[in-house]
């Protein structure tokens, strides 16, 4: 694979604008806007509503559900999926109950995809070995690392694995992965990339076939996927879950390479931007998720990506004791991510409900600050992502 042009040549077209995609199409789920007037016509076939900005913000939003194993009829998120206030959660190993845990987990996930007026993103970070939620032990599956699989180098074993593991999310009704982690390995010391085994390999073609394999085995089960962390975490010495991570100049160009092979290929869903700073591609020194230059001038422009992005989780401390709530929230969109993920692993009084989080999007757009046009731009590669599910 031929490598990126030089790094001269990508500040270069850094200011390039990017063209705008189609509207797609899907429908919303009538039955559960039946007590909703007014509804219109896009003429692409999704129905609009007096509150469809409300919807729009929604399906920006995936939320985590803290220490919830079940969902009672009371429970207030299901009052704020009723409402659109997000379109995604993501589950963690403390989601599965510890008893009958398929059981458990299936009705759980059920029961808010009922709710759900549009198709609900039922997210999990699962890459196997030490990141690896649906373990044996809860009547699912053993998955090896993506080190272990890179360092035998034997795509259909990854493919084998990677099947096993889709099929076992498939079947509780879980759509979207959070994997593969397409990293480089190229700082042995790091220590929440290869010190977790998460890489696949420090050789970025070595990384881009596995990850491939991994992305076709979760489609074969209907599941999509997202890559991550871009623009590359491999060659960080910190953890951006406990504060800002400058990877300046430790950062190699070829972290890129993954991202762009699979891009060519057609088969990326989804991309997650890393929490960390780059000030080869971001001169003002701004972590990758709120950086307009990283996400929409280098991912969009220059690599030509047109789907979905989706931020790492913005309640770490990266992102959180260093920007504020609103005023990150406001710079990631504004940078060009579609879906901001708050996966609620924190301490009680650090978390936001959904509500919170829409709230403040909805002021920022009602005050001009984002446009809705930027709103519609994420809303319609979020439904052409989920059309199908």
């Amino acid at each position: 694979m031929k490598l990126l042009a030089p790094l001269f040549l990508i500040l270069l077209f850094l200011g390039c604008k990017t063209s705008k995609s189609k509207d797609p199409s899907i429908l919303i789920n009538k039955e559960l806007l039946t007590n909703r007037q007014d509804s219109t016509q896009t003429g692409i076939g999704i129905p609009l509503l007096k509150d469809s900005l409300d919807i729009k913000i929604g399906q920006m939003i995936i939320i985590g559900l803290a220490e919830r194993t079940t969902i009672s009829f009371k429970d207030s998120l299901l009052t704020e999926l009723r409402n659109n206030k997000f379109g995604g959660i993501v589950l963690y190993e403390k989601n599965i109950p510890k008893t009958n845990s398929k059981v458990g987990l299936k009705q759980m996930i059920s029961a808010l995809k009922s709710r759900s007026t549009i198709p609900l993103w039922v997210s999990i970070d699962e890459e196997g070995g030490k990141v690896h939620r649906l373990k044996a032990k809860y009547g699912f599956v053993d998955i090896p690392s993506a080190q272990y699989l890179g360092q035998l180098n034997n795509v259909d074993s990854t493919y084998f694995y990677n099947k096993k593991l889709a099929l076992a999310m498939a079947e509780m009704g879980i759509n979207l992965n959070c994997a593969p982690d397409i990293d480089l390995a190229t700082n042995k010391k790091n220590p929440v990339i290869a010190r977790l085994e998460r890489s696949y390999s420090s050789d970025p073609e070595i990384v881009s076939k596995h990850a491939e394999a991994c992305i076709k085995a979760h489609h074969e089960a209907k599941v999509k996927t997202i890559i991550k962390h871009f623009p590359g975490h491999g060659s960080s010495m910190e953890d951006s879950h406990l504060g800002l991570v400058d990877i300046t100049d430790k950062w190699k160009l070829m972290e890129v390479i993954p991202f762009q092979n699979l891009i060519k290929t057609g088969l990326v869903d989804g991309v997650m931007t890393a929490h960390i700073v780059n000030r080869h591609l971001d001169t003002l020194g701004l972590p990758a998720t709120l950086s307009k230059i990283i996400v929409q001038n280098f991912l969009r422009t220059m690599l030509d990506y047109k789907g979905v992005v989706f931020s790492d989780d913005m309640q770490m401390y990266a992102i959180s004791k260093n920007y504020g709530l609103e005023n990150a929230i406001k710079m990631s969109i504004l940078a060009g991510v579609d879906v901001l993920m708050f996966a609620n692993n924190v301490n009680a009084k650090d978390r936001s409900t959904a509500s919170e989080i829409h709230a403040i999007i909805k002021k920022l757009v009602l005050s001009g600050e984002i446009s809705t046009a930027r709103i519609n731009e994420s809303f319609n590669r979020i439904m052409k992502m989920k059309k199908g599910m």
